[in-house]
This record gives C-alpha cells, sequence and structure tokens, in this order.
C-alpha cells in the first residue's frame, strides 16, 4: 500500500486493533492517528489492488509458506517490540521463532581463514546453550555459522532479502534445503517475485537484529553491512559483540572500531558470551570419543585434555601456568593431540577440544 510502511502499520494496528478495522475505517478516524494524516488515509480508502493480495494467497498455499502477520500467536515477539517489525512475515520451516536464546551471527562476505575459525568454535561452543543461530544466509561468515549450526545441531534460520520464490546467492540453494530439513528455516517480510535488490538488505538486517538476545560481529569492514546490523541492534537494545582482529587486517576494522566506540563488547569464546548473558548449559559438553582413550595419552596429554575440559578453549599461557608442566612439555603434549585430532589449534594462540 503506497505510503504505508512498517512503522505506520504498527500505529494502525495498536489504534484499531486488526487489519479488517483498518480497511473498515472512516477517512476522518485514520486522520486523526498520530502519524497517519491525511495522504495516508487517502491511501488506505482508495486501495483497491485486491488481485494482488490474492495471488500472494494462492503463492503461499501452493508451497506451504506460513504467513505471521503483526502480533499473531508465532510472530517473534522480540521483533514486535521494535518500533519498525515487519507487517507480514513468510516464513518455511519448523524452528520456533520464539525460542528461549536465540543470537545472531553476521560477518563479512569475504572471510578469513581466522572469521572461519572463529565462527566455528563460537558456534560449536554455544551447542551446549541450546541457542538459536539467526544470520542472512549470505556468503562469507553467515553461511560458516548456519552451516555450524547444522554440524552442531542447533537450529538455524536464514532471514532473506527476497521473496521465496527464489534463492540469493544461488549457490546457497543445498545449504537452504538442509537448515529445512534439519529443523531449521526460512524468513522474509518480501512478498513472491521480489528481487534481492540493495535497498533490500538493510531492511533484512534489521529483522535479523530484531529477532536477536544478543549481535555477534565477527568480521567486518568499518563500511560493512554487518555495521548496519550492529548499528541496529544497538539501537533496539540488544546486545552486542564483537570479536577484535588485528589492527592491520582491514576485515577486523569494523569490529575493533566499534569495542573502541563502546558499540560493542570484546569477546573471545563462546563462554565469555554465555557469562556476559548469564546462560547455563542446558546440556554437558558433548565428548569425543578421542578424550576419553586416556591410556592412549601421555600423562601431560591427559594433562592438557582435563584443562581444556573445563572451559571452551584456553590460550597457551594460561595452559603453561595451570599444568605445571615446561613450556616444552606443553607444547609437545598439544602437538601430538593435534595430531590426533583430540583438539584443534585457534587463532590467537588458543585450543580446544574437538
Amino acid at each position: 500500500m503506497p505510503h504505508i510502511g512498517p512503522v505506520q502499520a504498527k500505529l494502525l494496528i495498536e489504534h484499531l486493533g486488526d487489519a479488517t478495522a483498518v480497511f473498515k475505517a472512516k477517512k476522518q478516524a485514520l486522520e486523526k492517528i498520530e502519524g497517519i494524516g491525511t495522504v495516508r488515509a487517502a491511501s488506505i480508502r482508495h486501495f483497491a489492488d485486491w488481485q494482488e493480495a490474492e495471488k500472494e494467497i494462492a503463492f503461499i498455499e501452493r508451497y506451504k509458506i506460513t504467513p505471521l502477520f503483526l502480533g499473531s500467536e508465532q510472530y517473534p515477539r522480540r521483533l514486535f517490540h521494535c518500533y519498525d517489525p515487519p507487517t507480514l512475515l513468510y516464513y518455511r520451516g519448523n524452528a520456533p521463532l520464539n525460542a528461549e536464546r536465540v543470537v545472531a551471527i553476521v560477518g563479512t562476505r569475504y572471510k578469513t581463514d581466522y572469521g572461519r575459525q572463529l565462527t566455528e568454535a563460537l558456534v560449536s561452543g554455544l551447542a551446549r546453550y541450546n541457542v538459536m543461530v539467526i544470520s542472512g544466509l549470505a556468503l562469507g561468515i553467515d553461511a560458516i555459522a548456519h552451516k555450524a549450526a547444522l554440524k552442531n545441531e542447533l537450529p538455524t534460520i536464514g532471514v532473506l532479502a527476497h521473496g521465496l520464490d527464489k534463492m540469493y546467492p544461488a549457490e546457497h540453494k543445498t545449504l537452504a534445503k538442509d537448515m529445512l530439513r534439519q529443523g531449521g528455516g526460512l524468513l522474509t517480510e518480501f512478498r513472491s517475485k521480489t528481487a534481492p535488490d540493495k535497498h533490500h538488505f538493510p531492511a533484512r538486517n534489521r529483522i535479523v537484529a530484531g529477532m536477536s538476545d544478543a549481535a555477534i560481529i565477527i568480521e567486518t569492514d568499518i563500511k560493512g553491512g554487518s555495521m548496519i546490523t550492529a548499528n541496529l541492534a544497538n539501537d533496539y537494545n540488544r546486545d552486542v559483540f564483537a570479536f577484535p582482529g588485528r589492527t592491520t587486517d582491514a576485515k577486523s576494522a569494523g569490529c575493533n572500531q566499534l569495542i573502541r566506540t563502546n558499540k560493542a563488547m570484546l569477546i573471545t569464546s563462546a563462554q565469555e558470551l554465555a557469562e556476559i548473558m548469564r546462560w547455563e548449559p542446558t546440556h554437558p559438553p558433548v565428548q569425543k570419543i578421542q578424550q576419553e582413550l586416556f591410556i592412549t595419552l601421555s600423562a601431560e596429554e591427559q594433562k592438557m585434555v582435563q584443562l581444556l575440559k573445563e572451559k571452551d578453549s584456553l590460550p597457551i599461557d594460561e595452559l603453561n601456568a595451570r599444568s605445571g608442566l615446561s613450556p616444552s612439555q606443553v607444547a609437545e603434549a598439544l602437538l601430538n593431540l593435534e595430531l590426533q585430532q583430540v583438539l584443534a589449534a585457534l587463532p590467537g594462540r588458543r585450543y580446544r577440544l574437538n
């Protein structure tokens, strides 16, 4: 409807109760609603494009899409309390949109190996806290976050900047199918035949930010789309976190700026995030078979495994200090464990169990 966006739609629903009442209201009553006025009231009263609505209903029914109108029972409650929630959402999938714990994980399309490792370690660490992972199903960090969620059996939702009749980028068709098959979902506010135009992505980003309890920025340039998500999350009073990077790395410049300007809290692991959010584990971490076969490990290697069991990851300095072993013994034990695929080396000389 011309001149009626998400903000005005929310005003109308709050004043009149539902969509039927909006269309039945007289022009004078509509004009009196603050933020509507004469032009918007006339737009409502003169609306007659019902054929387009019927086409969309047919599309929804054909592809078993769930339409979620503003304020309905299944509508994401976190999003509803934003000042500009989508009036109508189109949803495919089974993941609960009102899960107890929801994190948005976003970052650059042009990720580095550092960003990939951070994302995979973060999602792996969050598995024991039973969170839902939301992202934009874009290339780079977004896709890695979705894939890591699937690997760790966490529900994950991709928010799209186009209609559900297409997939952008096209190479993510298989990933989208995997997400749906494993209990995730695809969500958009754009109706069918809507192309992924440039100006749709900031609108998509507000959904990613608004649906989350915390937004986590992995890697981004200062002008990256993830910076828009971070600023929107701040506007919505969401907790924002960022992983720091080297001062010379352009892909970490945005994260470093968010931290420096106090727009994001610095984190280095999933455990730090959980502690700040005051999340208690819902189940103990899954122990891999290799971790139980201590009979095949030396005393020094067993010591490393035991220390790493206590936290999601530890830096080598802390392993040196807490183990009581010499630096050379620690280095040798870590190398052997890495070769046996019992643990993984992370950026910043940190280690975690596989």
